[in-house]
């Protein structure tokens, strides 16, 4: 069973096999560019075949991995577009997870400055997040996501019988999206959700449906993230810092490896501010430790990655400002914490 989610200036359809066809013969490009890593030129690429003729697709190849979101890498994208003859009436179609979504979108939105776009997620975390809302970037020197823009794509379109390629850890870092769209938005999914105790028995339309329209309506409201949109960086301030300082070692965290922890320690600072209660905390704490474990042998300090989070966009003036919860299923923004009670929450989550 399809569906179909209607944004403002796009389209998200959700198991639609001929959706893509359709947008292509709208915008009628004069030449399609797909961007793929190793991994979705194996196991996604051949099903686009089934869509498009393999001879109308111009193949843009990037490795995989968080350490190729670089300018560097836009800069082999861009050339390798010059040199096949795109212009402004080109499509670029980014067929991966995050890191493809998020480069490939800045790549188009970039390019003679801006050409239409469709992205085509392929992970668990890229359906559920990085694909909807417009944000596009890259990472600088390390910091995540430092260069970008906002810029919608002409449609979104997700197949999740891709995330029957994944791997079982690259399928527990997307659930983290969900878990936090539940403690943010709505408490009766993440209830479902952390007690579920086998991920690949999901129905995962549903659970991605689901998931997808409560981050749309948050980035419809707000989308550059000058207000409500913050609540979706919850478990980020800290998480993002950890995922970052974890790249320095032979075991890097995947990104929802490190929001795990970031909303453990960020649920920590919700109870310091009064607004959950002890088993409240507790709860959050003890369920998400269920499916990630507790990574405290990787946790660095808070002196090690308080620079990262003092570049944390949200911040203000020197400031680190956090969204935290109010209550399980209610998020707000712009919340100060003393440096001490972080130190506490690091403490509270190696126990």
């Amino acid at each position: 069973m399809s569906k179909t989610i209607s944004c403002i200036n796009y389209t998200i359809s959700i198991n639609q096999k001929d959706f893509l066809r359709q947008c292509i013969s709208e915008i009628r490009p004069s030449k399609i560019f797909v961007i793929v890593d190793e991994n979705t030129e194996m196991f996604c690429l051949p099903s686009m075949y089934e869509v498009v003729d393999s001879h109308n697709l111009n193949i843009i190849r990037i490795p995989s991995g968080e350490q190729y979101k670089t300018i560097d890498t836009c800069k082999s994208v861009w050339g390798q577009m010059m040199e096949s003859g795109a212009d402004r009436h080109s499509l670029v179609l980014n067929l991966g997870g995050g890191v493809i979504g998020d480069l490939g979108g800045f790549c188009a939105s970039t390019y003679m400055r801006g050409i239409k776009f469709i992205q085509l997620p392929t992970t668990l975390l890229s359906q559920v997040d990085a694909s909807v809302g417009g944000k596009l970037g890259v990472d600088l020197d390390g910091v995540k996501n430092m260069i970008g823009v906002f810029n919608e794509p002409y449609a979104v379109i997700i197949e999740t019988n891709y995330l029957q390629t994944l791997p079982y850890k690259e399928l527990l870092s997307g659930y983290a999206e969900l878990l936090k769209h539940g403690l943010i938005a709505n408490k009766d999914i993440w209830e479902d959700l952390s007690q579920n105790t086998d991920i690949t028995s999901l129905n995962f339309e549903e659970v991605v449906y689901r998931s997808v329209l409560i981050k749309k309506s948050v980035t419809e409201e707000d989308p550059t993230e000058k207000g409500l949109r913050k609540i979706l960086n919850f478990g980020h301030t800290a998480g993002h810092a950890i995922e970052t300082k974890s790249f320095e070692s032979d075991q890097p965290l995947l990104h929802g490896e490190a929001i795990a922890i970031g909303m453990i320690i960020e649920s920590y600072l919700s109870m310091s501010l009064g607004y959950l209660t002890l088993d409240q905390y507790t709860t959050i704490k003890e369920r998400i430790q269920k499916l990630y474990g507790n990574k405290y042998k990787s946790l660095p300090t808070v002196e090690e990655v308080l620079p990262y989070m003092l570049k944390d966009k949200k911040n203000q003036g020197g400031t680190i400002q956090y969204a935290l919860l109010s209550k399980p299923g209610h998020a707000i923004y712009d919340q100060i914490v003393d440096i001490s009670v972080l130190e506490k929450a690091f403490e509270d989550y190696k126990r």
